[in-house]
């Protein structure tokens, strides 16, 4: 692999792609210096800016059909991992930022969310149903070290024994154990990890910032060995970049207590076709077409697919090679398995019970 000179160390997307809520007057500027987290980054031009919001609500209901969750919540907006292929970078449009250098750069804090998070278990119309952390960006991306916002509300699911599932690929996760083994002693969490490929080469290219695989799969092997259920994302598939490892990277998962896996063909929806396109004639130039090509034809001849049900499993011969290659992984190493449903039976009692306590607190007084 050889990348362009220009190439900017430590992020995946190399520009900022226009924002199509703003108009070409309207400029962003960075305020802050932040100390370089890799070595041999540009310090006063790669730097990140944390940014506290407080927004009103937290719990998202997810009306995508083929998602395959019903509410998400998301403690950070913005995501330093800086993974080029990200769908979620099309959101950080939405609050007047670029889906490009911004989105890894200016990161959205949430610092209210746990008491959001809080306030709508309490709602007298909410009803159980695993709220997924993370659905759009990282909740363990570095910010979580020093904000502990993902932790905190940990907390409050635990509070209320109330399901959460959690998806990430920082295997800063680790930290949070004594949790996650309490919520998984009820049935009340599954973690997934995604894991894209098994190279080092390739992991430091696609995302940048990210643990590294060996971490990831010691992650893996860890949360498995307390009880906790694991399926590993292997996502997304990228024709000529990672497609040729889907069962050297399913049999090493499932060496290391993985219970279930999953896959996504990339889509290179709104911005991210100009940035992944950009991305890749600077950092695999001799590969750059050809991948570019083979991922059109999993979209019916564009980069950007935005037809549900279509969108994340792609059709023609390419993709029917790798849903191939993924029945061929699950029958292998997974048969039989699957991730069990969460515990959504004891939250209403669990409600009912901290209400009359605290009914009970506040009568005293």
């Amino acid at each position: 692999m050889s990348a362009n000179d220009n190439f900017i160390k430590g992020r995946g997307a190399q520009i900022n792609s226009k924002n199509k809520f703003l108009s070409n007057s309207h400029e962003m500027r960075s305020e802050f210096l932040e100390y370089c987290r890799l070595e041999g980054e540009e310090a006063n031009k790669n730097k990140t800016q944390y940014l506290e919001v407080f927004p009103k609500t937290i719990v998202n209901k997810v009306t995508s059909p083929d998602v395959g969750m019903a509410y998400s919540m998301n403690p950070y907006q913005g995501c330093e991992h800086g993974c080029i292929y990200c769908y979620a970078r099309n959101s950080h449009e939405y609050w007047g930022y670029s889906a490009g250098l911004d989105f890894e750069r200016k990161i959205l804090i949430k610092k209210n969310a746990p008491q959001l998070l809080e306030q709508k278990l309490l709602s007298r119309n909410w009803k159980a149903k695993t709220i997924v952390m993370a659905g759009n960006t990282d909740c363990y991306q570095p910010a979580e070290q020093q904000y502990r916002i993902t932790r905190s509300c940990l907390k409050v699911f635990l509070k209320y024994k109330h399901p959460v599932g959690i998806i990430t690929k920082n295997a800063f996760i680790r930290r949070d154990l004594d949790l996650l083994k309490k919520l998984a002693s009820e049935g009340l969490v599954a973690v997934n990890i995604s894991i894209t490929s098994l190279s080092e080469e390739t992991r430091r290219i696609l995302e940048p910032r990210t643990a590294s695989i060996k971490k990831r799969l010691e992650t893996v092997q860890l949360l498995s060995e307390n009880g906790i259920p694991v399926r590993v994302m292997i996502a997304p598939i990228i024709p000529g970049i990672n497609s040729h490892e889907i069962l050297s990277l399913a049999e090493t998962v499932r060496q290391h207590g993985a219970q279930s896996i999953s896959f996504t063909m990339v889509r290179l929806n709104g911005a991210i076709g100009e940035l992944f396109t950009d991305w890749i004639q600077k950092t695999l130039p001799d590969k750059a077409e050809k991948v570019l090509h083979q991922i059109a034809a999993c979209h019916g001849g564009s980069l950007n697919d935005s037809r549900y049900g279509v969108r994340k499993t792609g059709e023609g011969k390419i993709a029917e090679q790798i849903h191939s290659l993924m029945r061929i992984a699950k029958q292998r190493y997974f048969k039989d398995m699957e991730i069990p449903k969460l515990n959504d039976s004891l939250f209403d009692m669990q409600r009912h019970k901290l209400r009359q306590s605290q009914h009970g607190q506040t009568s005293l007084f």
